[in-house]
């Protein structure tokens, strides 16, 4: 059994901010990187996303373009779309979001407590795996490798993404930098702090660089790193 290749996918603020602090989502992407990002969904297997993204921004998380819908059956042979995931500690879910009324599969992970808080919400809406008493990713990413999906695209948020790059589970990154100050304490970043492998004395790899727009795309290899600790 292989867990599948993990590849975390962010839009941020020069200043490092996901979003700002007000009531609709601060748009960061201009259209040619959200096209990018719709063919990133389209080449994986799975797409996963934090709960309290999801009660946030209430997102439908589909591949758009159906040309790209169509080269999954034809092609790979794959379903239409992607596997939809998502993850909570507290079963706080609500049935009503858009994210369980559109595209195909859906996955919930949550522990006992959670599952318990959930009971049968999402019954007919998606499949509810629990992890037991607390979220173990390493286990989440054993369990995706056993249904055969082999990569997972990691759409945040701040929780999401600081539990994979601080357990050292994230094989890319792909950081797509918006010319935007947001500068709003209240506003989430794009990561927490945590106690993440090596840091600050370990340097992720750099793999490409390409400008989108206005838009630059930074893609790192968090694993392929460079221990920084010797003397100069």
């Amino acid at each position: 059994m292989t867990r599948p290749y993990v590849l975390l996918s962010v839009a941020v603020s020069v200043d490092g901010y996901i979003d700002d602090a007000g009531p609709e989502r601060l748009r960061l992407s201009d259209d040619a990187d959200f096209d990018r990002v719709d063919q990133v969904r389209a080449e994986s297997d799975a797409i996963l996303i934090g709960a309290e993204t999801l009660r946030r921004d209430n997102p439908r998380l589909l591949v758009n373009d159906p040309d790209r819908r169509a080269e999954r059956i034809a092609a790979a042979g794959k379903p239409e779309y992607p596997l939809k995931i998502t993850v909570t500690a507290s079963g706080d879910l609500d049935p009503e979001l858009k994210f369980w009324h559109h595209g195909g599969d859906k996955l919930v992970y949550t522990t006992e407590a959670g599952a318990t808080r959930l009971g049968d919400r999402l019954r007919g809406l998606a499949e509810v795996a629990v992890l037991g008493a607390d979220i173990d990713l390493g286990a989440l990413l054993d369990d995706l490798g056993r249904r055969g999906i082999a990569r997972l695209m990691v759409e945040g948020g701040t929780r999401i993404h600081t539990a994979f790059l601080a357990a050292d589970l994230a094989d890319e990154l792909h950081m797509a930098i918006a010319p935007i100050l947001v500068g709003d304490q209240a506003a989430p970043r794009f990561l927490n702090p945590a106690a993440y492998p090596g840091a600050p004395r370990r340097r992720m790899q750099l793999a490409d660089i390409a400008r989108i727009g206005d838009i630059a795309l930074l893609i790192y290899l968090p694993k392929a790193t460079t221990d920084i600790t010797q003397d100069r």
